[in-house]
């Protein structure tokens, strides 16, 4: 299973602040059968001990150590939301939440800052209209 599929991808995000934004996040995880409920507190958890801002407008929320029997499966949710929300201070525009089954989260770390860090994939992202479209740009990640 790719760690990202089309349902996985909102381009319109509803949240208005950090927190909400988690949650966010963590509900597709949810929906993917990729954790369980639980898996939101120890994102939380994860976010007040360290900011997961990423720089270029992304933050990558994702869960700590103790969380890591609530992961079922490997996944990613994405999430655009079209006006910025404070992230600590921070613009953030994308809500990569992570879930890493037996530590394959660092392989899927990297690929996304290596996405994230080309101001001209995210100018793509930025202006992605479709799921589909996003998959293309994140490319090997999702695989």
């Amino acid at each position: 299973m790719a760690v990202i599929e089309a349902s996985q991808i909102n381009l319109h995000g509803t949240a208005k602040t950090k927190d909400e934004a988690i949650a966010e996040a963590a509900a597709i995880l949810v929906a993917a059968g990729a954790v369980e409920p639980a898996y939101l507190d120890f994102m939380r958890q994860r976010e007040e001990t360290v900011s997961t801002y990423m720089g270029n407008l992304l933050a990558i929320p994702h869960g700590t150590n103790e969380g890591k029997d609530t992961i079922l499966d490997s996944a990613l949710s994405f999430v655009r939301y079209d006006e910025p929300l404070d992230w600590g201070g921070e613009d953030v525009r994308f809500v990569v939440g992570i879930a890493g089954k037996d530590g394959g989260h660092m392989e899927i770390l990297s690929g996304i800052a290596i996405v994230f860090s080309d101001e001209d994939e995210v100018d793509k992202l930025l202006a992605a209209e479709t799921p589909d479209e996003v998959l293309a740009i994140l490319g090997d990640v999702s695989s």
